[in-house]
């Protein structure tokens, strides 16, 4: 928690400061009332006072209780800055941590559960902070300061306070003890309905197609009734705390009032002026005994926040502190370009032992067309990974324009190379907007996203949107098929102007024509760029200068389409699986 806190600006700091000194303000005002009322008490006990003095004394108990509220609100105005202000920079600092991490990270918290402390995570800090920055000096510093002023009013009375302030504060722990651990599970809990609702909403329509809604209404209701099961216990084990609290303050009140009676009855009927004097002490130890009990349900209310923000601080702390296994390099030179070679290439996952990738070595220059074919788990996805970086190569070498990809800075290795994924990933932005995303060595210019969506054939589609190339794409890519998104994506990779070109089966989406049409301009127009295809399509590969053949991870044949044919067996299968052999022949 302290850690967050260390990050407020200097203007945070500022608002703090003059919040707490509102606050103890504040209790100055508060703790001059029970001596008003002394005077107050003993102005109309004793014989011949003043109306005016009484009135006097009443305004100003009045002019305290206003000057109270009114630090009150501006307090409470001060505190809700502050706490705004800091999760905005927490917000921000996981924004930006989140961004720097790699698959493997990402594995590691899942979607959910980031979305889950960025959100959910940081407003119970916000609102711990909003509340605790008040409570926290207020309740501590008015509980001692009313402590020091009821010590030597009555030893019995004070022995009596301390008893209930005992008790109180031996409830609290026991509370504190049984609930702490259960807010970490409803952390945990709430991570799992974020899972099964975004999983529902992403596959709405599989889900409709199916007729699976029972089962995912079900599935829904166990994550929720889980965490509202937890939720309950929590909340009814502190519905407790507020009643024994209550019933502990008027308690002591009764007491004082009861014990304080026998003592005023011991002072002598005919010392008028003592009874009078020790009436008033009751009168005012009774008011400092209910600000201690009223400190105690403060810190009550505290209590009831700071386990959720507690946990809430661990899991963002978890993801601050988390490094990304993907070291940069500080090399952004080379001595070529275009050039892609592997080098006894082995690679597992982090969570697994066993290689998906086996010695894997093969080479492209500039210009080269490179194709990789493999059955479904073969390895081809996580092979061209490797050359965007997406993980480190377990052994060997991924060489990019002769450079290790380990030695780029990242701006230069992505300046490098343009990445089509299997999935293309659009965003609620303009068509030209998604073509020019992000920074590059091309041009940010219409004239490039136009000359991009020519080559990926996408200009017939985009002339046709009511804005055309200004017009509107919904999140993800809604509002166009599966073949428009992909030839979105291949502009948006072309319009950087990279070296080299991944294209991670990002023809599969496409129709024949538009697949012969799109890799015929790649070939015309950017004959200087190194293009490396991942296609489950013979036809799609079968003119690449080189086709390696990937079979369980392991390279089982490199060649042309021809070579290929004639002297890999695996190669040939998939081939004749697509082609007839009168096809295959012409």
């Amino acid at each position: 928690m302290f850690t967050l806190i260390r990050k407020m600006k200097k203007r945070e700091w500022l608002m703090a400061i003059i919040c707490a000194l509102l606050v103890l303000a504040q209790i100055f005002f508060d703790l001059k009332l029970p001596d008003f009322m002394s005077d107050l008490t003993i102005l109309i006990k004793t014989e011949g006072s003043r109306i005016s003095d009484i009135l006097m004394t009443g305004l100003k108990m009045l002019v305290c209780t206003l000057i109270s509220a009114t630090l009150a609100v501006a307090c409470g105005f001060l505190a809700s800055k502050t706490a705004a202000g800091l999760s905005l920079t927490i917000r921000s600092d996981i924004f930006k941590k989140v961004s720097e991490f790699g698959q493997e990270e990402m594995l590691q918290f899942s979607v959910p559960s980031l979305i889950n402390r960025t959100t959910n995570d940081i407003t119970q800090i916000q609102m711990f902070i909003a509340i605790g920055l008040q409570l926290l000096i207020k309740a501590p510093v008015m509980a001692v300061w009313a402590i020091i002023k009821i010590v030597n009013k009555s030893l019995n009375l004070s022995l009596i306070t301390a008893a209930f302030v005992v008790a109180i504060l031996s409830m609290m722990a026991v509370v504190i003890v049984v609930v702490v651990p259960r807010f970490r599970k409803v952390q945990k809990l709430t991570d799992n309905v974020n899972l099964v609702a975004r999983e529902n909403l992403t596959g709405l329509n599989v889900i409709h197609a199916f007729n699976a809604e029972d089962y995912q209404n079900s599935k829904f209701e166990e994550a929720n009734s889980s965490l509202m099961k937890t939720q309950l216990f929590n909340q009814r084990t502190f519905a407790i705390m507020m009643p024994f609290v209550n019933f502990a303050m008027n308690a002591l009140s009764l007491v004082i009032l009861w014990v304080g009676a026998s003592i005023v009855n011991s002072v002598p009927a005919t010392d008028i002026a003592m009874r009078v004097s020790t009436f008033g002490d009751i009168v005012v130890f009774g008011t400092y005994a209910s600000y201690v009990v009223m400190s105690l349900m403060m810190l009550v209310m505290i209590f009831m926040f700071l386990p959720a923000a507690q946990v809430s601080a661990t899991r963002i702390n978890q993801v601050l502190k988390t490094n990304s296994s993907l070291m940069e390099g500080d090399q952004t030179r080379s001595s070529e370009k275009g050039s892609v070679e592997f080098r006894n290439v082995s690679f597992h996952y982090p969570s697994s032992d066993k290689n998906v990738l086996e010695d894997i070595s093969f080479s492209a220059r500039r210009g080269e067309t490179v194709a990789i074919i493999g059955a479904t788990g073969s390895g081809k996805t996580t092979l061209v990974g490797l050359i965007a970086r997406f993980y480190d190569v377990t052994s060997g070498e991924v060489l990019v324009d002769g450079v290790n990809v380990k030695d780029y800075s990242f701006d230069a290795l992505y300046d490098r190379v343009g990445f089509i994924t299997q999935k293309p990933v659009l965003f609620s932005a303009s068509v030209k907007d998604n073509v020019l995303f992000g920074e590059s060595n091309g041009k940010n210019t219409q004239d490039n996203a136009e000359q991009a969506l020519d080559i990926a054939q996408a200009s017939d589609f985009v002339d046709k949107m009511p804005n055309g190339i200004n017009s509107p794409i919904a999140q993800g890519g809604a509002n166009l098929s599966g073949g428009q998104k992909q030839r979105i994506s291949i502009a948006r990779a072309i319009a950087r102007e990279p070296e080299i070109l991944v294209f991670d089966d990002s023809f599969s989406a496409l129709d024949y024509k538009t697949d012969a049409l799109l890799r015929k301009e790649l070939g015309q127009k950017l004959k200087h760029t190194t293009k490396i295809i991942v296609a489950q399509r013979i036809g799609t590969i079968r003119n690449a200068d080189k086709i390696i053949v990937l079979d369980e991870g392991q390279s089982v044949g490199v060649g042309t389409h021809d070579e290929l044919l004639a002297s890999c067996e695996v190669y040939r299968e998939i081939a004749m699986s697509q082609l007839s052999a009168e096809e295959l022949e012409n």
